[in-house]
């Protein structure tokens, strides 16, 4: 949907189509349009060299974990957009922001291919959270994450799914992540946490809250919570995540043959050899000649380096 920005704002957009369209017909995909590059310039604050970073995360992302070519009317992914385990609720915070939750006791990775429910999981994340971001609200008020672990054992944890979530969140998804709510985490959490607290950066890291269900009403109030959160809103995920799902199969992702282009090493390497190339075992023979030492001062020497070619070769 079009939307008024500031004049700065449309030349920032103008800026990130095209050199993302340069990129697009180097790959012979379709161009980006207007509004895709809007919702990843909003999560960015409209700097074009962050946005465009991002979209490349989540592009790369999206290949890795093969969130491609989706059917949310099809199985697996149907019942897990209707299971409740995550959800988008149908009002806002105050603030304007989206509110998504995801309930750990849904969570049962040990009861069938905990790979498969992995990858249907974030499917089904993918998929609600690119629905609730074509929202001009939620592109300019951001997005607020509760993670409700109330109630959850042991068996409904699975570190690997958290540290992904987590991933997509902090880098790899167009929204402005306003808060982290992790709420009624049970002792035995602490350790996980501290690992995974361990891949955010400071700033984000200020966002993230432990709370119980008390302490979570002074974040939000109750008419934007649902009953299980102590909040007013009956607990009805499968009604909200039905808003977001298409009458029938709905339209192919646009985004869909961008994400299938494959990175430049899959491809194999852009870089010819000439005069100073190595082989690998060259390679390996030149590094232990340097030490640590040598490759730290040769690392310096390129940093130092002023940088040659277009922003979109260096990508």
């Amino acid at each position: 949907m079009a939307q008024a920005l500031t004049q700065e704002e449309e030349q920032a957009t103008h800026r990130f189509l095209h050199e993302m369209n340069a990129w697009t017909s180097f790959h012979s995909v379709p161009p980006l349009s207007w509004d895709v590059a809007v919702k990843f310039l909003m999560a960015r604050k409209f700097d074009v060299v962050r946005a465009i970073e991002l979209f490349h995360s989540y592009r790369e992302t999206r290949q890795r974990e093969g969130i491609v070519r989706l059917n949310p009317l099809q199985e697996p992914l149907l019942s897990e957009l209707l299971s409740g385990k995550f959800t988008v609720l149908s009002v806002r915070a105050p603030t304007g922001a989206s509110i998504a939750i995801f309930t750990a006791k849904l969570h049962h990775p040990a009861r069938k291919n905990s790979r498969e429910v992995q990858h249907t999981v974030l499917q089904a994340l993918f998929y609600l959270l690119d629905r609730t971001v074509e929202s001009v609200d939620t592109q300019r008020n951001g997005l607020v994450f509760i993670y409700d672990m109330g109630g959850s054992q042991y068996s409904n944890f699975e570190l690997e799914l958290s540290k992904k979530i987590l991933s997509l969140l902090r880098g790899a998804f167009p929204a402005r992540l306003k808060k982290v709510l992790i709420v009624s985490p049970p002792v035995w959490f602490r350790v996980p946490y501290s690992i995974i607290s361990l891949l955010l950066k400071e700033k984000l890291r200020e966002r993230v809250h432990m709370v119980s269900m008390n302490e979570l009403l002074e974040h939000l109030p109750p008419q934007c919570l649902p009953e299980s959160l102590g909040g007013l809103l009956p607990w009805d995920p499968g009604s909200w995540n039905c808003l977001l799902l298409p009458a029938r199969a709905g339209k192919p992702d646009p985004l869909d043959d961008v994400v299938l282009v494959l990175a430049e090493g899959q491809r194999g390497s852009v870089h010819k050899p000439g005069a100073g190339s190595m082989t690998l075992s060259e390679l390996k023979e030149h590094t232990n000649s340097l030490g640590r030492r040598g490759i730290y001062e040769e690392y310096e020497m390129i940093r130092n380096e002023k940088p040659e070619g277009t922003f979109s070769a260096a990508m």
